[in-house]
């Protein structure tokens, strides 16, 4: 068995992740070639500085990503948030191939992280052909759906809410809000369950079990670290709901939105001096502005699609092009807005998980 230890331990790291998130490549990946949809001129980021002309997006992959959710008739607020999704993920996957070209990540980390942010929002928003990972997305209080929380504990929860009278109807919004981010946290640990699940299946077919203890070390351990933080994440999440539905909100209550008060709660236990930890909560009231200002914006765009959908059925050319034309402007400024707040999302989150790693 030494022997074939050693030739498994001499492998790049590079071909350790590849090898766990081959199997979950759910996309078309560049090849060699010419000319054709998935060919270097395509994807690689010396040929893509330039949007083609009418393209969302520079790399191609995106582009039928984009073109793949229209035919799947999502609604208009779920269509912008996967159109930035999809921004964040193409800008992350052009520096890295700027720094692939430079010779860095050579242990292939940041590769099979990109892999791994593009498989949730391939589950997040239906794209992946799995029915059961598409789920409910809809910031408005609906009778339609608003008891389709997926969990007893949480529909349990909402009702006891929703009939306590402790709640005004703009505390009932916010907290469904709540409700809805508890249920997306939930799916998203699910899905990073998944992953990992199917990649070690894969490695059991492929290597013995001498080799895979040895890769689970190498490729896997910070994936099971990130599930327990979500875990934790969520069983702090469900604390809180529990505590807010019975007792209704503080008015001394620090943060409203949901992913705010994620962000505060994980930095009051990071590694920030007193002087971070204020500048820090300072960011965050801007972050929750941006986010508020965004959630407008989603709740016209709804509203102006509504209204664009009842002037068609009338007919009125003139009033058809003009509704149309203020559905588009809407929708660009909601899509414009969705990437502040998902970049600036990703950056807080970045500089908490640091001040954790530090402390730890």
């Amino acid at each position: 068995m030494a022997p074939r230890r050693n030739r498994v331990s001499t492998l790049p790291r590079l071909q350790l992740w590849v090898l766990l998130f081959l199997p979950l490549l759910l996309v078309p990946q560049p090849i060699a070639g010419h000319g054709g949809k998935y060919s270097r001129e395509k994807n690689e980021p010396e040929m893509i500085a330039k949007r083609e002309p009418g393209e969302e997006f520079r790399m191609e992959k995106m582009n039928q990503l984009w073109q793949k959710a229209q035919r799947l008739h999502l609604s208009p607020v779920k269509l912008a948030e996967l159109h930035s999704d999809l921004k964040i993920q193409e800008r992350d996957e052009l520096n890295w191939k700027k720094l692939k070209v430079e010779g860095l990540d050579k242990d292939g980390e940041k590769e099979a992280k990109l892999i791994h942010n593009l498989n949730v929002i391939l589950a997040r928003y239906g794209l992946d052909g799995r029915k059961d990972t598409q789920m409910v997305h809809n910031n408005a209080l609906n009778e339609d759906i608003q008891d389709e929380l997926g969990d007893p504990r949480l529909e349990k929860l909402w009702h006891k809410a929703k009939t306590s009278g402790k709640f005004s109807s703009e505390e009932l919004d916010k907290l469904w809000r709540e409700f809805l981010h508890h249920k997306e946290k939930i799916h998203e640990y699910n899905v990073l369950l998944d992953t990992l699940s199917r990649a070690e299946e894969g490695y059991e077919n492929l290597l013995s079990p001498s080799d895979m203890n040895h890769i689970k070390s190498e490729a896997l351990s910070s994936k099971h670290g990130e599930l327990k933080d979500r875990l934790r994440s969520i069983n702090q999440g469900l604390d809180r709901l529990r505590k807010v539905s019975h007792q209704g909100y503080s008015p001394t209550t620090e943060f409203e939105e949901p992913r705010v008060i994620d962000l505060w709660d994980l930095a009051q236990t990071a590694n920030f001096t007193e002087k971070e930890l204020e500048s820090f909560r300072e960011e965050l009231k801007h972050f929750e502005a941006k986010i508020e200002k965004h959630n407008h914006y989603q709740k016209q765009l709804e509203i102006s699609h509504q209204k664009l959908k009842h002037v068609e059925s009338i007919g009125d050319p003139e009033h058809i092009s003009r509704n149309k034309e203020k559905y588009v402007l809407l929708e660009e400024k909601t899509k414009e807005l969705g990437y502040k707040v998902k970049k600036h999302l990703q950056d807080l989150s970045s500089r908490v998980s640091r001040a954790r790693h530090n402390e730890l």
